[in-house]
């Protein structure tokens, strides 16, 4: 099958484009390198079936697809502060582009949503047919309400051209090919404690959240998009274990037996209190659950990031 993944040089993308090459799918990767980087797909660069395109998803190029992930866009704050005109574009016009490209080529769609646009939730956990507690003017609402936009968008193809498509709404995730400055909670934590700097935490650490490891997260993705009868369908694909920041920070000072002292901070604007999704659906329709034990992610990222931070800090 040919495969068409935005963003495919970015984090989840570099991830989703390794599984399906393993499973023998030809994939196209079309990526500005704006938040993604090449050094990430390095590994399958040079492989026949895969081919990289450098490329603005806002702008028209053409691409013989039997699916599309659209992942494209900046997705943590560091990325869509600098970057928040470029984030509410591709979400708008790329995502807009994108579902002209999938209707031209008759494939299956799906758009790479978010767990931000529940916003900070009065509802817990969040189900997908919660509406969230936004802020649609404040500095993250770029992010924010471009993901909303977008999800309206992948709706009307559904309503109006009967498109194959779905939206999977992503809850944190971690694990190898995050960026070392990516300014989200895990990366943060591992590259402050392998360095032995104070790990930051905004707000009182109280704050909670529920992390994914990555190939569980590759896994979900792509059963939302090949199981049948998922077409106009809503996920969450995220863990059910909930933790606070402090407990995270903690745990990972340990793993990597560092010195850190943990040093608190202001609270982020708009940062929700609490985050966990409800998978029910998940489970029930796509028979997805996360697999990787949290403590053996972490683990495995640890060592990965070991490895880039050295790196990283040698070229810097």
């Amino acid at each position: 099958m040919k495969v068409l993944i935005t963003g495919g040089a970015g984090f989840i993308g570099s991830n989703l484009c390794a599984r399906l090459l393993e499973e023998g799918h030809t994939i196209f990767c079309a990526d500005n390198l704006i938040t993604g980087s090449k050094l990430n797909i390095q590994a399958f660069i040079d492989n026949p079936r895969f081919t990289f395109l450098e490329q603005d998803v806002t702008q028209p190029f053409e691409c013989e697809a039997d699916a599309i992930f659209h992942l494209a866009s900046p997705a943590s704050p560091v990325g869509y502060l600098e970057h928040p005109l470029e984030t509410i574009l591709v979400n708008s016009t790329g995502t807009h582009r994108m579902l002209e490209l999938a209707r031209k080529n008759n494939a299956s769609f799906l758009i790479s949503s978010t767990s931000e646009i529940y916003g900070d939730p009065l509802v817990h956990p969040q189900r997908e047919d919660y509406w969230g507690n936004v802020n649609p003017i404040g500095p993250r609402a770029c992010y924010d309400e471009s993901k909303r936009l977008g999800e309206t968008l992948v709706m009307e193809y559904y309503r109006q051209y009967q498109a194959n498509v779905r939206i999977v709404r992503i809850f944190n995730t971690y694990g190898p090919n995050s960026a070392i400055e990516d300014g989200r909670m895990i990366p943060n934590f591992i590259t402050q404690a392998i360095k032995n700097e104070p790990i930051t935490i905004y707000g009182d650490g109280n704050k909670t959240r529920s992390i994914t490891y990555v190939s569980d997260l590759v896994d979900g993705l792509i059963r939302a998009m090949f199981t049948p009868n998922t077409a106009g369908e809503v996920f969450n694909l995220g863990s059910s274990e909930e933790h606070t920041v402090l407990e995270y920070a903690q745990m990972i000072v340990k793993l990597c037996n560092s010195s850190s002292e943990i040093r608190f901070e202001t609270s982020r604007v708009d940062d929700p209190e609490r985050r966990r999704a409800n998978t029910t659906k998940a489970l029930q329709m796509l028979g997805w659950q996360r697999k990787v034990n949290m403590e053996d992610g972490l683990r495995q990222t640890i060592e990965w990031f070991s490895k880039r931070v050295t790196r990283y800090s040698t070229v810097s």
